[in-house]
């Protein structure tokens, strides 16, 4: 079969170096020329995703193992993999992607990721929300989550759009990642925007033939009430008030009764997350694992109008990415072909419904490891420098933007924050970067605080 992407970026770049000289023609330099055509992608991009598939590798994957292999750095930096070629000339992956590699066509990958902050608990913040914690709070190590932190996408979708529907707007799949001491990592909570935009959760096993959502069934004490007569439903609702309140279930539920409500009652919202629908063999497409189930039901739910859902990387039989020791065992026996089948399963299967230009995949996790393997051959946190992929609406499939020097240990080339890979988010997501948000004490904060890296945009 004829190499499509390879045909494709060679017309490319003959067309613009055509259309540079005739430009130049007519006094326009080169600088102008890229200038104006960044202006031109960053209007044209604006909106592109309807809705976003987050995909967070809890714990922090290694860059030398993922999407920055560095075949000729010394052996105690590279590991003992090797890299290979994509479908885009001069881009290379490591070995243990051999299906994502396949899918570089529609990947842009940014490799010279960086920040300061070592720590999973607060790193995790800036990860999923684009703002960081104060040095004062940063210096206090592990702490919980507060109703003070900055909102994650999800939350803020929600506050601003809400979902339209009997549809959640924000659904996160998996576990509420923890720490190993128990610790929530933040950006997972709906913060100073407050508990009614937090995140309609599926926090269960999602491997067997008949699997039952646990969060769409009745509450607790909500069992005999007849959830199709809506005129009804206040009046049963009051009358289970003290039932409720001995289970603790009032004070939860009464705020957000009608959005409960429409939620149980919806067969819509049902054979949205009914993954007995999907064929056996596609199933097994995406992998006889959590994560590999947690990616299509992400798909299922984007397809039934779901604007945000993230998927954790965590607390499945592979474990979490945090390889403080036997990295190498763990990536080749474990992380990495989970990852590998689950994400070029999940990128075909959106490609082939005509879902992927509507789409945005993102490729997440706080941070990176270090470009030196320990003495337990582990490697350890590493902001620094570290890589992130996205794929889908408005991106630049083929894209490699930033550089890692030969040890992937810095930045070489346009260091990036991750403030702008949420920029970038919100920019395909169709919100100014002028978009104020509120506290509960009615201060405005600014929801955007990078700036798009144009250079993903298509």
């Amino acid at each position: 079969m004829p190499d499509l992407t390879s045909k494709y970026s060679e017309a490319f770049v003959r067309r613009d170096v055509l259309r540079i000289g005739g430009l130049m023609g007519l006094g326009l330099t080169l600088p102008r020329f890229l200038e104006q055509r960044a202006v031109a992608s960053h209007r044209s991009t604006f909106g592109k995703a309807k809705q976003v598939i987050m995909l967070f590798l809890h714990g922090g994957h290694p860059q030398q193992e993922t999407f920055d292999p560095k075949p000729d750095g010394p052996e105690d930096v590279r590991g003992p993999f090797k890299a290979i070629s994509t479908k885009v000339p001069g881009t290379q992956f490591c070995e243990l992607l051999p299906k994502i590699a396949g899918h570089a066509g529609h990947l842009a990958i940014v490799r010279s990721m960086t920040h300061g902050n070592t720590n999973h608990v607060q790193a995790c913040l800036p990860a999923q929300t684009g703002h960081k914690h104060s040095p004062a709070l940063r210096s206090r190590g592990d702490f919980p989550p507060s109703d003070t932190d900055f909102p994650p996408i999800g939350a803020v979708l929600d506050h601003l759009r809400g979902s339209g529907s009997s549809l959640p707007s924000w659904v996160r799949i998996g576990p509420l990642m923890r720490r190993s001491n128990g610790t929530t990592l933040h950006g997972q909570t709906p913060g100073f925007l407050g508990a009614r935009h937090s995140s309609f959760a599926v926090d269960q096993k999602l491997l067997g033939e008949d699997v039952q959502i646990e969060a769409l069934k009745n509450p607790a004490g909500l069992d005999d009430i007849r959830l199709t007569e809506r005129a009804n439903l206040r009046r049963q609702f009051n009358s289970y008030t003290k039932q409720l309140q001995e289970l603790g279930e009032t004070k939860k539920l009464a705020p957000y009764f009608e959005r409960a409500v429409s939620l149980l009652a919806s067969n819509k919202t049902k054979a949205a997350f009914d993954l007995s629908q999907e064929k056996p063999e596609l199933r097994e497409a995406y992998g006889k694992t959590e994560f590999g189930q947690r990616c299509l039901l992400a798909r299922r739910l984007v397809e039934a109008g779901v604007p945000m859902v993230n998927v954790s990387y965590c607390h499945t039989p592979s474990g979490s990415w945090d390889t403080h020791s036997q990295n190498a065992k763990k990536m080749k026996e474990s992380l990495a072909p989970t990852l590998d089948q689950s994400v070029a399963a999940l990128l075909t299967d959106l490609q082939q419904r005509g879902m992927l230009e509507e789409t945005l995949v993102v490729i997440n996790a706080e941070f990176g490891r270090t470009p030196v393997i320990n003495k337990n051959l582990g490697r350890d946190h590493w902001p620094f420098v570290y890589s992130l992929a996205l794929a889908g609406a408005g991106v630049q499939g083929g894209a490699v933007y930033g550089k890692s020097d030969k040890a992937a240990a810095y930045p070489l080339e346009n260091p990036r924050d991750p403030a702008d890979m949420a920029a970038t988010i919100y920019h395909l997501l169709g919100i100014p970067s002028t978009t104020r948000v509120y506290d509960s004490a009615g201060r405005p904060h600014s929801l955007v605080a990078g700036s798009p890296i144009e250079e993903l945009l298509s």
